[in-house]
């Protein structure tokens, strides 16, 4: 069976149904041969098992070269240098299924950082406006814009609904400074029970700043008993519980512990119609999902662009703002060029959300940029502006669907391969033997981005798993107290990748070798 089989099967929503052989690594080198993306792992820099224990800069990366702070280049070649490392583990690839936190580094991103540095150094402050000859970037108060087409694709939009600023805690803040309008009659938030911190932070810190009491206008979701999971369902039924008291719904696009894809464009529709503004945080789920936001109707939307863009550490992060909020109208027929202001929905303002043809006239008569990017503030930086033009750059080489795709397969291998390792397990001589973990993703290939979430038995043995793959030269996510979060990013994991992986994990949980 051919790789496009599955991914065939899976998109139609049925099993992907492994062969028997699909536990060796002739079949995932197999299905790596098919694979039409699989040449975008060279666009990558991946952590060798030597770079892993590094413990000072050294002035090399792996698999290249850096040049020292003498002009002297050094290649990563596997002697001493004091990092623990040998000439057996030096140019060997770690295994790199944290992309889901941060993920890993383009190649471009150093090149398009340098082509930045080069012109800040040429021609100073008029690199705002110059776009400089054979360089990747644009003019640097032209370059959110240019992020913004290059995303467009990653979030399912025109590109005047993107905007590129701040960090994602911070643009949530922006946007609900815009869409979070309570009123006496309706103040309430509908969250998630557990949402990443920060989210929560953010909504309960909004309704305060109001006035409001945070016990009165959160309304959480909780799985059913016993579960990790939040059925479609549910949501809806708490929609039309507190719909005549609901301002605003919030929810992540996936969950960032178990990995669940919500339904997105039936809970937008299904909150919209009873008049309630949604948003969605896409942490995990831009650059990961094929996402659709204009066409699903979502009001608002922000997402971080260090995980599954791969833009770097804190980097810089996007919003989009539906069309229908991004108008501006005038009163009167001179528009821009006269002295009258003009009308759009409320936001928190700032310099750069004003349009560029009269930013630069110094006045306090504010004409925001239609779209999306009327929503900026201030001027975006333009070294996190060139990480993620570079990050960009390698998805601008292939598609959301084809990553999905690919994703789609690579994730029903590994939890084929988990499974495999669970029948093992109980077919224990007597039979008593407890499973030693549980996939608390959901099992529906479409209710799942390229995650799945591994609870183990005990802290015990998520403390001796962890131990394992860091010493095997495995980068995962630990959950404590005892999940793992195993992400297969289809840029630059192989199902090579998955099949190493889980003989791994299947030698940590003491089930031997497989068969």
């Amino acid at each position: 069976m051919d790789l496009s089989t599955f991914v065939d099967r899976l998109r139609s929503g049925e099993a992907a149904k492994f062969p028997t052989d699909a536990n060796t690594l002739a079949f995932a080198q197999q299905l790596d041969s098919q694979d039409s993306i699989r040449h975008l792992r060279d666009e990558f820099v991946i952590p060798t098992k030597a770079s892993l224990k590094k413990k000072a800069l050294d002035g090399r990366i792996p698999g290249g070269t850096l040049p020292s702070v003498n002009g002297t280049a050094h290649q990563e070649n596997g002697t001493g240098s004091g990092n623990g490392s040998s000439a057996d583990d030096s140019e060997e690839q770690g295994i790199y299924f944290v992309g889901n936190s941060l993920g890993a580094q383009p190649k471009a991103v150093r090149e398009y950082v340098n082509a930045h540095l080069e012109t800040w150094a040429s021609i100073g402050v008029a690199g705002h406006f110059r776009e400089m000859d054979n360089s990747p970037l644009a003019a640097w108060q032209d370059m959110a814009e240019d992020c913004a087409k290059r995303s467009a694709d990653l979030v399912g939009s025109s590109p005047h609904e993107i905007v590129i600023m701040n960090t994602l805690t911070a643009n949530l803040h922006m946007m609900m400074a815009s869409f979070y309008r309570p009123t006496e009659k309706r103040h309430k938030v509908i969250l998630e029970w557990k949402p990443f911190p920060s989210d929560h932070y953010a909504i309960e810190s909004q309704i305060t700043w109001h006035g409001l009491d945070p016990s009165r206008s959160m309304v959480k979701i909780a799985p059913d008993e016993g579960t990790y999971l939040i059925p479609t369902a549910k949501i809806l039924q708490t929609i039309d519980e507190h719909a005549e008291e609901t301002a605003l719904l919030l929810l992540p696009g996936i969950q960032y512990y178990t990995g669940q894809y919500f339904d997105i464009p039936t809970i937008t529709a299904h909150a919209r119609a009873r008049g309630i503004t949604v948003g969605w945080d896409l942490a995990h789920a831009a650059g990961n999902v094929e996402l659709r936001l204009h066409d699903w109707d979502v009001d608002f939307a922000c997402w971080c662009t260090y995980k599954y863009i791969n833009a770097g550490p804190g980097s810089i992060a996007g919003a989009f703002v539906h069309e229908r909020h991004g108008s501006v109208e005038w009163p009167d027929e001179d528009g821009i060029n006269g002295t009258t202001r003009p009308s759009y929905r409320p936001r928190l303002t700032g310099w750069y959300g004003g349009d560029k043809s009269v930013r630069f006239n110094m006045d306090n008569r504010f004409v925001p940029t239609p779209g999306a990017a009327g929503y900026q503030v201030s001027n975006p930086s333009a070294v996190d502006l060139a990480s993620l033009s570079g990050a960009l750059s390698v998805f601008n080489k292939t598609s959301m669907r084809e990553l999905r795709s690919k994703a789609l397969v690579l994730t029903a291998y590994a939890e084929h391969l988990m499974d495999e390792m669970l029948r093992e397990a109980a077919s224990s001589p007597d039979g008593k033997t407890p499973a030693p973990f549980a996939i608390i993703t959901p099992r529906d290939p479409a209710q799942r981005g390229t995650q799945l979430s591994v609870m183990l038995a005990s802290e015990h043995l998520h403390d001796a798993v962890s131990a394992a793959l860091e010493a095997n030269g495995v980068m995962c996510d630990k959950r404590k107290p005892n999940v793992i979060r195993v992400a297969p990013v289809p840029l630059y994991s192989r199902f090579e990748d998955v099949w190493r992986f889980m003989q791994i994990f299947r030698s940590a949980l003491g089930l031997g070798k497989a068969s």
